[in-house]
């Protein structure tokens, strides 16, 4: 699990979102953004979050060791551990953890008078694919026993070079697993050494083997740039042999130096040797060059698919729905409300022993906040091609706060940054954006926002600051 552009909603969702007054205070005169937001929100605009999740991860934080760069929640069992079905006996270390796991999901209460089968099921951590394939179909029948799930649902498992083989993989198809998100990073020897990755070139190019032998129809490839020592020639080679590689979704993430990991006690982002700024805007834009030449759709900031591999699992946090999340640092979004597991093993044992003594209840949030919800939904449609719906915006918050935020991202239209969309999809120009200002124009004559690619998508930590200033500044 990596970071991407924006902190990923499924590992660290803040409780409310922390990222307001940075750039913008009142966008308009005497216009007072909550208040208008409170008074004018539509009634169904809490139906999303009140139904049903239909999603679920499963946080498994097994790795045989922690990466420079890692600041989640994960066990290292060392680099010797077994990748093969049948080696060894279970690693009591995650025979224990599956079972508290276990214990967690049977715990939880689900207070839906009905409840939908689950749609999609990730896999995430650390490195699920370390563990055996009858203990995550342990965790499945538990899933389908409590909450039933689709025949046709999407099940991702992370898996990293070197931690499977071909046998192995099989059986995780068996079980239903039928999307793999491979943890490749790099095609340099050098730089999969110094992010303390545990597989070198050669396991990432057998894994590469294993997809197409097995016949996996759905796998994505993982790529980080702005790595130290990092150069231009290195990130364009490792761009070609991932097409050359045809995945059919590839995800690319920005380095982020978090504190508390070995990289953020090496390196200070920005100077030597991690790239400047302008330098990672330029790997940023080398992806989005290469990726879509080659036909793959950019669909939100750091994920591309061929036409059809959307990560349906995803677009549950993208679309603000609700999901469940189970297991060590793990978040959950339902009836409104968003929690997070303890992250040190130590509290989330201690977690799961008042979730059975019915000392914990994250069952939902009838008061849910007007303004997060808001921020929310632009922050999370941003993120994507698809952009902001202008027309539902304003039926859930009313004609004031859409105008303003027009208002707010006027002289981004102007710039390029910033696109305004008919209700064709055809971009407008900034004299049509301009000309249709006003109640009638907007939901008609504009009826989307989003962000150019990739200038825009650059941008997007300023521009969502913007759109949460004018939403509750």
């Amino acid at each position: 699990m990596l970071k991407s552009t924006l902190t990923p909603i499924f590992s660290t969702f803040p409780a409310q979102p922390r990222y307001r007054k940075l750039l913008c205070r009142a966008m308009s005169g005497n216009f007072n953004p909550i208040q208008t937001v409170r008074q004018n929100a539509a009634p169904n605009i809490f139906t999303t979050p009140q139904l049903p999740p239909t999603s679920v991860y499963i946080h498994l934080p097994f790795c045989r060791k922690r990466c420079h760069y890692c600041d989640f929640p994960v066990v290292a069992l060392g680099s010797n551990s077994p990748t093969q079905t049948n080696d060894n006996e279970d690693d009591p270390r995650i025979l224990n953890y599956i079972q508290l796991l276990c214990r967690e999901i049977n715990a939880s209460r689900v207070s839906f008078e009905s409840h939908s089968p689950l749609e999609t099921v990730f896999f995430g951590g650390g490195t699920p694919s370390l563990v055996p394939p009858r203990l995550v179909s342990s965790i499945l029948d538990l899933l389908k026993g409590k909450f039933g799930v689709t025949s046709d649902a999407e099940i991702s498992m992370e898996m990293d070079p070197g931690t499977f083989d071909v046998k192995k993989m099989e059986e995780f198809m068996e079980l239903g697993v039928n999307r793999v998100s491979l943890g490749v990073q790099a095609f340099q020897e050098q730089l999969l050494k110094a992010c303390g990755r545990a597989h070198g070139v050669d396991e990432v190019n057998e894994a590469i083997e294993i997809m197409k032998s097995c016949g996996v129809e759905n796998w994505s490839l993982d790529l980080i740039s702005s790595l130290p020592n990092q150069t231009p020639q290195m990130w364009e080679e490792s761009l070609k042999l991932t097409i050359e590689a045809q995945p059919n979704h590839v995800s690319v993430y920005d380095l982020q130096v978090e504190q508390g990991t070995k990289f953020g006690t090496l390196y200070t982002p920005g100077e030597f040797p991690l790239p400047t700024d302008v330098q990672s805007a330029d790997f940023y834009r080398t992806a989005s060059r290469m990726l879509s030449g080659a036909g793959y759709n950019h669909y939100e900031i750091s994920s591309y698919c061929q036409d059809g591999f959307e990560c349906k699992h995803n677009f549950t946090y993208w679309k603000n729905k609700p999901f469940y999340g189970f297991g060590l640092g793990s978040a959950s979004y339902v009836r409104g409300m968003r929690f997070s597991r303890p992250k040190k093993m130590g509290g989330y044992i201690n977690f799961v022993r008042s979730l059975e003594n019915g000392k914990v209840d994250y069952t939902g949030n009838t008061n849910i906040n007007v303004g997060d919800l808001a921020s929310d939904i632009v922050m999370l449609s941003l993120r994507t091609a698809a952009g902001l719906n202008l027309k539902s915006f304003r039926c859930a918050f009313g004609y004031s706060v859409v105008a303003s935020l027009c208002e707010a991202y006027k002289p981004f239209i102007e710039s390029g940054h910033v696109l305004c969309l008919n209700e064709q999809r055809r971009v407008v120009t900034a004299d049509e954006f301009n000309a249709s200002l006003n109640e009638d124009g907007i939901g008609r004559g504009l009826a989307y926002i989003r962000l150019s690619d990739p200038d825009g998508f650059l941008l997007s930590n300023e521009l969502i600051s913007i759109a949460f200033g004018v939403i509750a500044p």
